[in-house]
């Protein structure tokens, strides 16, 4: 998957609904959530859960890394965006993970 930092996860939720011509109800009920709150997440004002972002990967037939990687960059800059030392944590944690591979 290419790195797109232009586009969120709800953008990139969109996109794919509306290249596989899928209503916002049929997902929401496959995601046995309101058609209102998934359009929320389109709209980037409310964040999927992981579980969410499983199904989806599934229900749009994607690599489940393809929602995943940006999914998961943007819990990682939403948490620690604001603080000084964020990038130096970011490296830090970033060597626990290949510490740990």
């Amino acid at each position: 998957m290419e790195s797109n930092f232009s586009i969120s996860t709800g953008q990139l939720i969109r996109k794919l609904r509306l290249e596989r011509n899928l209503p916002l109800r049929k997902i929401a009920a496959q995601l046995d959530m309101d058609t209102s709150f998934l359009s929320k997440i389109e709209r980037s004002n409310r964040r999927p859960s992981k579980d969410h972002i499983i199904k989806l990967a599934q229900i749009f037939e994607v690599d489940r890394d393809y929602l995943m990687i940006p999914y998961l960059s943007e819990l990682v800059y939403f948490e620690v965006s604001t603080e000084d030392c964020a990038a130096k944590a970011l490296e830090i944690a970033t060597q626990r993970i290949n510490l740990n591979k």
